[in-house]
């Protein structure tokens, strides 16, 4: 049996991010941490450990000019994803960054572009898109277990730190936003987006959000997003024409609960029903959703595929983040959503 070769990583950024990273990699057997690079060497030494035989450095050049790194994550802030990402690339280095992939779409698409040119792996840390619980959505969605999807209702709140060059749309929707993209089958997309926010305690930025996106199939779905939230609040509803799910990611005893009730409608006899039958809660096996997303990242260099979470998902929550701000500037109007189509595998 032919042995599956180590593939050489860098971890660029030792601050909030940065660490996660580094333990992942070192777990994940498929691959060999070779550097982590921060501006602040003595933060980056500090991460890895007296004892640590992975190179500290400052210099970007410096990995990318190692040919025993043949990939790079990336978790420095979303405007430095660009010229970090693409120098990567352009060194002919495979490539994972944090969300969001980068500050525009038009930064997004040039880095999926360049990636695509050049036959690399563009992959995005949408870490929710890996943990057991969304792994089961997509599964049972996709399969058509819950039915057609009739509507979403999504609630993600918390006394978070407040941010002073993104708003909260920016830093909390694309959570959810990536656990669409993971769950909804490829041919329901986000068509149009309206936004409303507010701005309370004067902090230059929205810091309570609220998503309307409409669907390709009719549904709607809504997100709500919240810094200032004493409590913490992780739910979504999935209404689908068969079943509803509600998870519940604060419930480590209950994340799914798969509800089969729900409201039926006789087109023949013109007549509302109601469908009243068991609630199922499905056993997941807990692991760390960054280990799976790593050994994604390493398969996906090794079997020359896209990843789940590849640059065009990256693109597709890019473009509703794109139009959301858009809305909100017009005071809540729908904004259409920039289409991407996804990446056919070769």
């Amino acid at each position: 049996m032919e042995k599956t070769p180590v593939i050489g990583i860098a971890v660029i950024g030792a601050g909030y991010w940065g660490p996660n990273l580094v333990r992942n990699a070192q777990a994940t057997p498929s691959l060999r941490l070779r550097h982590l690079c921060d501006l602040d060497v003595g933060k980056a030494r500090r991460v890895l450990g007296e004892y640590s035989t992975v190179r500290a450095t400052a210099s970007l050049d410096e990995v990318l000019a190692d040919p025993e790194v043949q990939a790079v994550a990336i978790a420095t802030p979303a405007a430095t994803h660009l010229p970090v990402a693409l120098a990567a690339l352009e060194a002919g280095k495979h490539v994972l960054v944090e969300k969001p992939l980068a500050a525009t779409f038009a930064d997004g698409l040039k880095l999926v572009e360049t990636a695509e040119q050049r036959g690399l792996t563009l992959m995005l840390d949408h870490t929710f898109a890996y943990t057991p619980a969304v792994q089961h959505l997509r599964e049972i969605i996709r399969g058509g277990e819950l039915g057609d999807i009739q509507y979403i209702d999504s609630v993600r709140i918390n006394l978070g730190l407040v941010q002073p060059d993104v708003d909260v749309l920016w830093d909390l929707a694309p959570h959810d936003l990536s656990i669409f993209e993971a769950i909804l089958p490829d041919d329901v997309t986000v068509v149009e987006v309206a936004a409303h926010g507010s701005d309370p305690i004067g902090a230059g930025v929205a810091c309570v959000g609220h998503l309307t996106l409409r669907l390709s199939n009719g549904a709607i779905t809504h997100v709500h997003v919240n810094w200032l939230s004493p409590t913490k609040i992780r739910t979504m509803v999935i209404g689908g024409s068969q079943r509803t799910v509600v998870w519940d990611d604060n419930n480590p005893a209950q994340r799914l609960s798969i509800y089969d009730r729900g409201v039926d409608r006789s087109v023949e006899q013109q007549k509302i029903s109601y469908r009243t039958g068991d609630m199922v809660a499905p056993a997941l096996v807990e692991r760390e959703a960054l280990r799976t997303m790593m050994a994604e990242f390493a398969a996906s260099i090794a079997e020359e595929r896209p990843p789940l979470t590849d640059g065009r998902a990256g693109l597709r929550v890019l473009s509703v983040l794109e139009a959301a701000s858009e809305s909100l500037r017009s005071g809540g109007l729908f904004v259409p959503v920039q289409q991407v189509e996804s990446r056919v595998s070769s």
